[in-house]
């Protein structure tokens, strides 16, 4: 999996916001202390440096637009700030004796003049780091949050499809995600990433080259362990480099068939993808019986579009189910999962959005859409977040059909809204949290499988898929 595949998997909703809205005001938007943030109306401009004043603005529109700014501690996410300005500051082979936190009070502006002043000291003593150390402290100020949602998008981030169809990256998937290992890296959080670690699919790129296969088991990265005591350790997030970085990733692999060990050291690059990866909608029959879609977001009309490939598969022959296959799925449009979801059940809730004080408001079937009459069977993974979690929880909740494989990833918090910067940066938050059909929370927990089906080294090796031969299984019991 590619840091360009994940990132606009991650920043659908916020990048269609800020591509389709009208232009704002002349002005609406300038770098100024204290300026407000404005939804987007237009196509970004160029991005300019972050500075302190960026940083201020940013602190005040998550106060002020984050589900749950009203009753926010403001003062973890300075500290949180702080801390990660000094780490840069090591980092670069500095310091500075005005590096220390000022005292708080839980006065949110006063608090924030406190800050400014002493950010605006140490950046005097290193001016050539000022671009880094407001990227530094910008970041750990949205990630305090400790929301999946909440992202500032800026370089890459901001247009993660400008490749044109190109991966960039190792060329490879394994069996732990993108999100997993940054979350390892970052919040010391692993998710549900288990060991062995091991590649799953081989895109292209060096990874190709090096004639890595599916199977192969990743034992080292950089001299480090995958996992530490079974738990997944920062090294993974070398596995998903980001661009413009291009530093060679050096991985000890054991062939299990074989017994073979050896060294590759591979190059993030630029490498072109299969096309057919980058279709949002696959479909085939399977048995003659059965009807594949595999579904890879949900994205603008990818409900009919399901429903089309359905019924184009039923043409000719008599189905006894759908298998729906949302492995890797990132999300996209709460919209479309709730379309998608009402071709198997009418007259339901299929999600709650809620405020900070449980004030919720309901999200229902469209019972406009027609109701296919097919059993169903929906294929999970932990690469399904976010929309692909509003789904899965409907269709298990409501008894809509059953899930296979393994638990989802737990990043459903809420839909976020985008909000521009004065440098032409976005930044997302959501205004209501995300609970499932029964007011269950599922952010950071997942939807957990009716059939418990993962898969393993041996499998991935062999090319067999247990999930979907477990589905397929149901369908004909």
């Amino acid at each position: 999996m590619t840091a360009v595949r994940t990132a606009a998997a991650g920043l659908a909703l916020l990048l269609a916001a800020a591509c389709t809205a009208p232009a704002p005001p002349r002005g609406e938007a300038v770098t100024a202390a204290g300026t407000a943030c404005t939804q987007p109306r237009g196509p970004l401009g160029a991005e300019t440096p972050t500075t302190v004043d960026v940083i201020e603005q940013a602190y005040f529109c998550i106060l002020g637009n984050h589900y749950s700014g009203a009753t926010l501690d403001a003062r973890a996410l300075l500290t949180a700030g702080f801390a990660a300005l000094t780490r840069e500051l090591g980092r670069n082979g500095r310091d500075a004796p005005e590096a220390v936190m000022p005292a708080l009070t839980g006065d949110r502006e006063a608090d924030w003049a406190a800050f400014e002043a002493a950010y605006r000291k140490i950046t005097d003593r290193v001016p050539d780091l000022r671009g880094r150390l407001a990227v530094a402290t910008l970041e750990a100020v949205v990630a305090a949050l400790g929301d999946n949602h909440a992202r500032w998008a800026h370089d890459i981030e901001r247009h993660p499809d400008h490749y044109d169809g190109d991966g960039y990256g190792l060329g490879l998937q394994a069996n732990v995600t993108a999100a997993q290992a940054t979350a390892a890296q970052t919040a010391g959080d692993p998710g549900a990433a288990l060991p062995p670690l091991f590649v799953t699919a081989v895109e292209g790129g060096a990874a190709r080259a090096a004639g890595l296969r599916p199977g192969d088991v990743i034992e080292s990265i950089n001299g480090s362990a995958p996992f530490v005591d079974g738990r997944a350790g920062p090294a993974l997030a070398a596995l998903y480099p980001r661009y413009p970085q291009a530093r060679p990733v050096r991985l000890r692999l054991l062939r299990q068939s074989t017994g073979r060990r050896w060294t590759a050291t591979l190059k993030p690059g630029l490498y072109p993808r299969d096309p057919a990866t980058l279709r949002v909608v696959q479909s085939k029959p399977l048995d003659d019986d059965t009807a594949y879609v595999r579904l890879r977001g949900f994205t603008p009309d990818s409900a009919n579009r399901v429903f089309k490939a359905v019924a184009r598969l039923r043409a000719g022959r008599t189905l006894s189910g759908v298998v729906l296959d949302l492995r890797g799925n990132g999300g996209g449009s709460p919209a479309e999962a709730t379309r998608l979801v009402s071709a198997f059940v009418h007259g339901e809730v299929t999600a709650y959005l809620c405020t900070v004080d449980d004030r919720c408001e309901t999200m229902r079937t469209d019972d406009t859409v027609e109701l296919l009459g097919l059993p169903l069977v929906v294929l999970i993974d932990h690469g399904c977040a976010s929309a692909c979690e509003h789904f899965s929880s409907a269709v298990k909740d409501l008894r809509a059909g059953r899930l296979v494989g393994t638990r989802t990833a737990g990043a459903v918090s809420g839909p976020a809204r985008s909000y521009l910067l004065g440098n032409n940066t976005l930044l997302g938050l959501p205004s209501k949290r995300h609970l499932g059909p029964g007011r269950e929370v599922i952010d950071r927990i997942g939807v957990p499988p009716d059939h418990h089906v993962p898969l393993t080294p041996q499998d991935a090796a062999a090319g067999r898929d247990p999930a979907l031969a477990e589905a397929l299984t149901l369908l004909h019991e």
